[in-house]
């Protein structure tokens, strides 16, 4: 596996592959990696002919600088994994590769940018669309790869990508999860055990609430609150039931538009888990 640190290295590995017309798919992620991130190389390397996965801790998309400060890092184990898989190359940048000079930009999401991880992370989404639309600058990759454990980031970075016109194809991976439900996260190598445990209950009590299609939207976020909230170890920030089409918020079944999806976010301490559901047995009148 070629290591690239700089812009200048990693146009030395790809500029043969672009000029034999290779397709390019590219991995982002912050490190830490674990087998959600691997899923995302596999699903790409079974696409592209060159399979690149970026490490990068992203600070415009931290609201919170004690969150940036205590995010897990261990390159050197992310790279051992990384050519473990089959990746061809990994884009380890500096700040100055990333943002040679200060990214002013500023990317209007509308509705979709203000609730659920906008209004509880200011700033967050901006930080993503400036760090993904550098890396898609750099790299040039014909497709892009995404887990759905994260899907409001999702659906900002393809409203991104079309804003800017880039062409990139963005592609959706599944979540992966733990042996009691847990998405896999890199945070949750900062989870006790007991709240490794107990964050368990997050998924069990999102599928046994998309189980419950006779409840109204607003009743059933009350009874999956308090649900997670009985559990000593965690605390929901916000859980809201939402159209797929759009991510907004239902709270009679009258407003359903198709399939709809329960976003959640819950603190286990210092330490904060999202997560998600389709609700496939949910009937809208």
């Amino acid at each position: 596996m070629y290591v690239a640190r700089t812009i200048v290295e990693s146009e030395r590995f790809l500029a043969p592959a672009r000029k034999a017309h290779k397709e390019t798919g590219l991995v982002p992620t912050m490190g830490a990696l674990h087998n959600g991130h691997m899923s995302l190389v596999d699903c790409c390397r079974g696409e592209n002919e060159i399979t690149v996965a970026s490490i990068f801790v992203n600070p415009t998309q931290f609201n919170d600088p004690a969150d940036l400060e205590k995010y897990p890092r261990n390159p050197e184990r992310d790279l051992e994994i990384l050519s473990s898989a089959g990746c061809d190359m990994a884009f380890i940048p500096g700040m100055r590769s990333v943002y040679p000079a200060p990214d002013n930009r500023t990317f209007d999401f509308g509705k979709l940018g203000r609730i659920m991880e906008g209004k509880y992370r200011p700033g967050h989404f901006n930080g993503v669309a400036q760090v993904v639309s550098r890396l898609f600058s750099i790299i040039r990759p014909q497709r892009a790869y995404f887990g759905m454990k994260d899907l409001q980031q999702l659906a900002v970075v393809r409203r991104m990508t079309s804003m800017l016109n880039l062409p990139v194809e963005i592609r959706a991976c599944d979540t992966v999860r733990e042996g009691n439900g847990l998405a896999m996260s890199s945070r949750n190598e900062l989870l006790t055990p007991a709240q490794r445990e107990n964050a368990g209950l997050i998924y069990k009590t999102l599928v046994d609430a998309s189980n419950k299609s006779g409840m109204e939207p607003g009743e059933l976020k009350r009874w999956v609150t308090r649900r997670i909230n009985s559990n000593p170890f965690l605390e929901v920030e916000y859980f809201e039931i939402v159209n797929e089409s759009d991510l907004q918020p239902v709270e009679k079944r009258g407003d359903a538009e198709g399939r709809l999806v329960g976003c959640i976010a819950v603190r286990a301490g210092s330490v904060r888990l999202i997560d998600n559901v389709f609700f496939p047995n949910f009937e809208p009148l």
